[in-house]
């Protein structure tokens, strides 16, 4: 099977790519070739990109605030430190387990029930943690709270595949990301602010009315974008969880200008199913994918190595107080979210020239037949000269920690490695995408699944 021709649901052969049996229209141009490929205006894009992105944050805020705490929550727990390193290795195994339900889930019933029942248990599970007072609630409720918030991985890139084409995915894919790198740079100050002058119970506290206040503007304003539940976006949603309130009143309005009329567009009425977490494992069964997916779980879990010990190695090295500790985590979440941003820009601009390289015609209205495109020449091109660079700056730390260099040195090391190491780790994260139009959020579902599976297998 080529790597180049995107995989129809679950991989049938590349020649019936662009059609589902499950009724969604794939990337390339399908029933009707005239139709846009998303009728949301550019202002809406960047609303709903922005919302996508800020889910997104939620997670990986949750692990960073975390850890600048993990020696307060110690003595005050009466645990050891390699205990409490436990909670962070389940928190990196229920976070690549739960995008598994979530990607499937949103799938084929579309991204607003998977963000509503995501935030839910996340919310819960924060304010059990906030009330704890024992080792084993902290260690359930951690995951808990994991499989809340780790969901929203793979609903990030299902949302930006659902309203961008693949001419002009890598900058919306970039700015939805960005939200899910600040996390390591925001996360640690905030935990370290909040666990010095309020006490480690405050961070739980913190991210419990965080995710309530953006539940509520989520369920009040962000539309269904789920191809297969509103196609295009023209097709109103039926179901009352697929409906903003905003929908919601356009709808009633409608109905009474047109004396309570049907919509003329209407979905066909589909046959919902329980979510099937097994599928992502399909996919992490194709050998071309198995490859991708190895490679991103690889760089992860180097990055998750360091930022995850980086809080006991600058206490033990340099014997600087929480505050201090969270401080240094921003070169590195600076570096990532640059990274990502900017390489978003630059994905898109290898996509134009490889086009123009093989005559191809790009269409950033109705979408692109990638049968004819060779896809993973415009995603990979670019990553030859990141990963040799971000490689050589891991290597560079691991010396740094080993010979006590002065701190700015690891600090300007943690921040090549972000800015290179995430260029290369979102290029093929981007090539996934491309390569599952019909199931992004199960295919980045498998991504997740790999990634944090080997890192929380990694050295703790």
């Amino acid at each position: 099977m080529s790597v180049g021709a995107p995989k129809e649901e679950m991989a049938p052969p590349p020649d019936k790519c662009g059609s589902s049996d499950e009724g969604g229209p794939a990337e390339s141009p399908a029933a009707d070739l005239d139709a846009l490929y998303s009728i949301y205006t550019p202002r809406q894009k960047h609303f709903i990109v922005f919302m996508s992105g800020l889910g997104g944050f939620f997670s990986p805020l949750s692990a960073n605030t975390y850890l600048p705490s993990i020696p307060s929550l110690a003595s005050s727990l009466d645990v050891s430190p390699s205990l409490m390193n436990l909670t962070v290795t389940a928190f990196l195994i229920f976070q690549g387990l739960a995008p598994s339900f979530y990607g499937d889930l949103a799938d084929i019933a579309g991204r607003r029930p998977a963000y509503l029942i995501s935030f839910i248990i996340y919310i819960a599970a924060n304010i059990g943690l906030a009330t704890q007072s024992s080792y084993p609630a902290l260690f359930i409720l951690r995951c808990l709270q994991s499989s809340g918030s780790g969901g929203t991985y793979a609903l990030n890139s299902g949302v930006i595949a659902d309203i961008s084409t693949t001419a002009e995915r890598g900058k919306y894919m970039g700015a939805a990301q960005s939200g899910i790198m600040l996390g390591p740079a925001v996360g640690p100050i905030l935990g370290g602010v909040l666990a010095q002058y309020l006490g480690w119970r405050s961070i739980f506290w913190f991210l419990t009315i965080c995710g309530g206040v953006y539940l509520v503007v989520f369920a009040v304003a962000v539309p269904e974008t789920a191809r297969k539940v509103v196609g295009n976006g023209s097709i109103p949603p039926t179901a009352w969880w697929s409906r903003s309130l905003l929908n919601e009143f356009a709808r009633r309005r409608a109905a009474r200008a047109t004396g309570g009329a049907a919509p003329s567009k209407q979905q066909p009425r589909r046959s919902l199913r329980f979510p099937n977490p097994l599928k992502a494992l399909l996919i992490i069964g194709e050998k071309d994918c198995a490859v991708i997916l190895l490679y991103n779980a690889i760089i992860y879990a180097s990055w998750y190595t360091v930022t995850a010990n980086l809080s006991n190695l600058l206490s033990e090295l340099y014997h600087i107080n929480t505050l201090q500790i969270g401080l240094c985590y921003i070169p590195f979440g600076v570096g990532a979210a640059l990274s990502i941003v900017a390489n978003g820009h630059i994905q898109d601009w290898n996509y134009a020239r490889v086009a123009r390289a093989n005559g191809f015609q790009v269409d950033k209205k109705r979408g692109d037949d990638l049968r004819k495109f060779p896809i993973e020449k415009a995603r990979i091109n670019i990553v030859w000269p990141l990963i040799y660079v971000g490689a050589a700056a891991t290597i560079g730390f691991g010396w740094a920690a080993d010979k006590q260099a002065h701190m700015a040195v690891m600090l300007v090391l943690t921040f090549v490695m972000a800015l290179f190491l995430t260029a290369c780790y979102n290029s093929m994260n981007l090539l996934l995408v491309d390569l599952y139009p019909n199931s992004p959020s199960t295919a980045s579902a498998a991504n997740n699944l790999t990634r944090c599976l080997m890192a929380a297998g990694g050295p703790p």
